[in-house]
């Protein structure tokens, strides 16, 4: 039987995009170069007996309709919450903490600043606004520049939620689009440590400084997630992020779509400047009315598309298209828990290692990283987030032991990592076990993913997390390109339904949810 979509990439996205066109009648299959689907959201045995989320490695951007749309719970999803959210050490073993729920942390910043904890309620009722703002537009298509009347009207609905904000309104969803993440704190936050904390989410997966504008907007990008219902809250898939992409294969097999695993694509095939197929590097040839890519932009257009069917200045344009999140992925296989010296004082619980543990105390902390990566490759005291979730599933790691992830930034994308790789991985050890006397001991096995690995086994270019950076030209109806920000790219009958589209990267599902819909229409 004819096929109507063929899905480059089995990722999180590509799953979702199959299952809204199978829902809908259509015959889908999506062809994953590796021998599982997931893309970057899976599971793997790293050291015997020992499981973790390889890459992407924690909850809370998961858009909830998706989540109820294809039935994840039923289909073998669980999400259990952090008990904290994140604490950060300090070098003198202080430490503060984000504890669930604003009253807690309102005490918690008062350690630090009274003026600061004044401030939260100010700050995350902007925030939210903002996110709000963002939520509205997460499932829908932004208005294309060049397009006809169904754009023009989707702009003019997104110009009267704005023209309902009041001007004091209207100056926070400015700051947040425009300033840097160390300009927009300043205008609630006087302390340091209070700064540091909330910039974090400015640079995560951003090869950027505090001083970078539009960070401020990476900081909020990674604040519009809920779990369980709960807004602004974090948690942990039982299993492994693997748990959510398997879920989501069965529900869009259960829709009748088609799932082939160690199916690399080479390139796609036109005809009279029309995606008709896709070549696999075996040679075999699938046909289909539809052709939709789940991948990187770059890794697209430079590689399976020829030059020659583009237009020239889409082909001069996407080859600029920016990448690298200066990310650096390791998984340790534990035979204890670390001990971080912050953690002897009487506040501390165990209910701290079940949350993101980030060593980056401060902006000045954060700006170094930068600049020494850029020196050196990466610098000699970097940015890790440590996360421990065994703390929460105990199915990750043999009884008594456990699995942690280092989620560590700044990391120069174009470095030589064939040779430093090793080198990198013993900085970020060390920097730890400053932190936590004892840990390099504890650590019985380990993986380890450079720039460079996560390119080659994720297709993440330049090993970023995003799929593209998320600046002000690479975002909204510009993301991947001004004039294709509705999911359709300038070859008929070639989609795109991955992380390089509206609204971005993290595991939301909603670039498959939008471009699924937008297929569907045509």
């Amino acid at each position: 039987m004819s096929l109507d979509a063929v899905i480059i990439g089995g990722g999180h996205n590509g799953l979702v995009c199959a299952y809204y066109l199978a829902a809908a009648g259509r015959k889908v299959r999506v062809l994953e170069r590796r021998s599982v689907v997931g893309g970057a959201a899976v599971t793997e045995e790293f050291h015997p007996g020992f499981r973790n989320s390889v890459a992407s490695y924690t909850v809370s951007l998961l858009n909830p309709k998706i989540i109820k749309d294809m039935q994840l719970h039923d289909f073998g999803l669980e999400i259990r919450e952090r008990r904290v959210n994140n604490f950060w050490p300090h070098p003198s073993d202080d430490f503060l903490a984000f504890p669930v729920g604003n009253e807690a942390l309102e005490t918690e910043i008062a350690r630090f600043s009274e003026h600061d904890a004044r401030a939260l309620d100010r700050y995350f009722r902007d925030i939210e606004m903002v996110a709000d703002l963002v939520r509205s537009q997460l499932l829908e298509t932004p208005p294309n520049a060049g397009g006809g009347l169904r754009d023009l009207w989707q702009a003019i609905k997104l110009g009267n939620r704005f023209r309902k904000l009041s001007l004091e309104d209207e100056r926070t969803v400015m700051d947040i689009f425009t300033k840097s993440v160390r300009e927009f704190l300043d205008l609630y936050f006087e302390n340091e440590f209070v700064k540091g904390a909330f910039a974090f989410d400015g640079v995560v997966g951003n090869y950027a400084d505090s001083e970078t504008p539009g960070t401020a907007y990476v900081l909020m990008h990674h604040a519009f997630g809920e779990v369980n219902g709960k807004e602004g809250v974090w948690g942990h898939a039982v299993g492994g992020m693997g748990a959510i992409t398997q879920a989501m294969a069965k529900s869009a097999k259960a829709k009748g779509a088609e799932i082939s695993t160690d199916a690399a694509v080479a390139r796609v095939l036109t005809e009279n400047g029309r995606a008709v197929g896709v070549e696999l590097e075996d040679g075999e040839k699938i046909f289909a009315k539809k052709i939709i890519s789940n991948l990187n932009p770059s890794l697209l257009f430079d590689r399976m598309v020829p030059e020659e069917d583009m237009p020239e200045d889409f082909s001069r344009r996407i080859k600029r298209y920016k990448n690298g999140s200066g990310t650096f992925r390791m998984n340790v296989a534990l035979d204890k828990l670390p001990e971080f010296k912050c953690l002897s004082q009487e506040r501390a619980t165990d209910d701290h290692l079940t949350g993101g543990i980030i060593i980056a105390p401060t902006m000045d902390y954060m700006d170094r990283a930068l600049r020494g990566a850029k020196d050196y490759g990466w610098s000699r005291e970097p940015i890790v987030e440590m996360l421990i979730p065994s703390t929460l599933d105990d199915s990750l790691a043999p009884e008594g032991k456990h699995v942690a992830s280092l989620f560590c930034q700044q990391f120069k994308p174009d470095h030589d990592w064939v040779r430093d790789r090793m080198n990198a991985a013993a900085t970020i050890i060390d920097t730890v076990e400053k932190y936590a006397p004892g840990f390099r001991k504890s650590i019985v096995g380990m993986q380890i993913l450079s720039p460079l690995d996560l390119e080659e086994k994720f297709g993440l270019v330049g090993g970023d997390i995003m799929h593209g950076h998320l600046s002000l030209d690479q975002m909204f109806s510009a993301r991947p390109m001004l004039g294709h920000g509705n999911y359709r790219t300038p070859i008929e009958g070639l989609y795109m339904c991955g992380s390089g589209t509206h609204p971005g990267g993290g595991v939301t599902g909603a670039p498959g949810h939008n471009a699924a819909h937008e297929i569907l229409k045509d």
